[in-house]
């Protein structure tokens, strides 16, 4: 895993839960979250619904898979209601494993629960060894775990979650790395209240949703023209539906950079004037340490001599 950047002020955390989850694996990456207080939530709305309500101090919340994309939970939960910033991410190599009762064979599986991110990679591999295995889906990976070790009656055989989460559950692990894409990894992003901005570190980046004013031929080129004339690269863009009408979305953007750098901070006002709302939802150091890099005409310096040169003319 690879930890991210601590924010020293922040003492509580909720995350995804219940324990076990892939998301608690994120939390206990951040360097920040050591020894302290952390509160699992059964769904990212919760998670984000108890930060709002200043229950905790932070979130960990899934955004991004590698295989699945973006989790659309946590991009419309921060798209709408009270704004919060993401401070910080994790990335987390994901690993599952079939577990079931202790006793079941693999034979005796017919119906496999888990979360629906974790079922889209895994779909091949179950397909192959349990074709006949329905799908039930589940709040979390862990949750499906906890379903299984519990007393109560379930309508799944077996699980699909992180090795841990089958081993503390007291489950039997009848298959191991059963994902169809090796090197899979899933993007976790820690949320604060705003107030919190981390100090640029050359390898950054800067989140935001971005609204239309109409929906019209071109609009999606005249927002992105906005990002490249100024030299800065994306590296993620999603379209979400606005709800209450058929056919507008809104468009969820990970970009390179921090909100004090010249280019994007010059991006962001060139947006706020042709979109009908812009919601920044926050500057953060990249986990994998990429720095950004700034084309000739892209620099701070370049930005600041052009910025000098007109105010000679103005003067």
């Amino acid at each position: 895993m690879t930890p991210a950047r601590p924010l020293e002020h922040l003492r509580r955390f909720g995350y995804l839960g219940p324990r076990g989850t892939f998301t608690q694996m994120a939390l206990e990456a951040w360097t920040g979250a050591a020894g302290s207080e952390q509160l699992p939530y059964g769904s990212v709305d919760a998670a984000l619904d108890a930060l709002r309500g200043g229950a905790v101090d932070a979130a960990m919340v899934p955004i991004e898979n590698s295989v699945e994309g973006g989790v659309s939970a946590t991009l419309d939960a921060l798209a709408t209601g009270e704004p919060l910033v993401v401070v910080g991410e994790v990335l987390v190599p994901i690993t599952f494993v079939l577990c079931a009762r202790p006793g079941t064979s693999l034979g005796a599986v017919r119906a496999v629960g888990t979360h629906s991110h974790a079922w889209a990679q895994v779909r091949r591999w179950v397909g192959a060894h349990l074709p006949a295995a329905a799908y039930v889906p589940t709040l979390s990976t862990a949750a499906a775990a906890a379903a299984l070790a519990g007393d109560g009656e379930v309508v799944f055989d077996a699980a699909v979650c992180a090795p841990g989460a089958a081993t503390g559950s007291g489950l039997e692990v009848l298959a191991r790395d059963i994902g169809d894409s090796s090197g899979a990894v899933t993007r976790f992003v820690l949320v604060a209240r705003p107030g919190t901005l981390p100090a640029p570190t050359g390898a950054d980046k800067t989140t935001v949703v971005l609204y239309q004013q109409e929906d019209h031929p071109g609009g999606l080129l005249e927002l992105l023209e906005q990002f490249a004339s100024r030299g800065v690269n994306l590296t993620r863009l999603e379209s979400r539906p606005v709800g209450g009408q058929m056919g507008r979305y809104c468009f969820s953007i990970d970009l390179e950079g921090h909100v004090n750098d010249a280019r994007v901070g010059e991006t962001l006002m060139g947006l706020k004037r042709v979109c009908a709302d812009v919601r920044f939802l926050g500057s953060y150091a990249r986990a994998d340490g990429v720095p950004a890099v700034a084309r000739q005409g892209t620099t701070d310096a370049d930005f600041e001599a052009a910025a000098a040169w007109l105010a000679r003319l103005r003067a």
